[in-house]
């Protein structure tokens, strides 16, 4: 684990830790690496509450309880999607904060969607925050940037 990503999953715990809240992830194209990232380090257990991969448009449905309408009009690779992500899985936690994180790693197009386009969001009771990233490496490379960077924007939640 790089540098970068080990000083954002100490800023992730501390800031947990502080607030004394909690959180959840429903990860799709990320694939549970957020999960492992927070997890890597002693002490996550005291904030760190469920990690569900609904990697598959059905687990979205199923277990998430995304709307089938939602991902009719907008597709999985949407900012819709990853906002009812995030709403969802904080709702079935029960916790303070979410994150959840959708998109199309590549390396082909996916619902007419550019490999690299990835949509994170937070949620966080009565707001849910989302952001767009395109990026620009690999599949591997696209998934550890996504982490990170859907990592970076909750600590900038979390800090407002």
């Amino acid at each position: 684990m790089n540098e970068e990503i080990l000083k954002t999953i100490n800023i992730v715990h501390e800031l947990f830790r502080k607030k004394g809240s909690t959180l959840a992830v429903a990860e799709s194209c990320t694939g549970g690496l957020i999960s492992h990232y927070i997890t890597s380090l002693p002490g996550a257990s005291d904030f760190f509450e469920a990690g569900v991969v609904s990697y598959s448009t059905e687990a979205k449905k199923r277990i998430l309880g995304v709307s089938r309408d939602i991902i009719s009009k907008y597709g999985v690779v949407s900012e819709e999607t990853a906002k009812e992500m995030a709403e969802k899985i904080r709702m079935l936690s029960g916790t303070d904060f979410s994150l959840s994180t959708t998109g199309n790693l590549g390396p082909d197009v996916l619902e007419g969607k550019d490999k690299g386009l990835i949509y994170t969001a937070v949620s966080k009771e009565g707001k849910t925050f989302t952001k767009e990233l395109r990026l620009k490496g690999n599949r591997e490379e696209n998934k550890e940037k996504a982490s990170l960077l859907s990592l970076m924007f909750l600590i900038k939640i979390l800090e407002e």
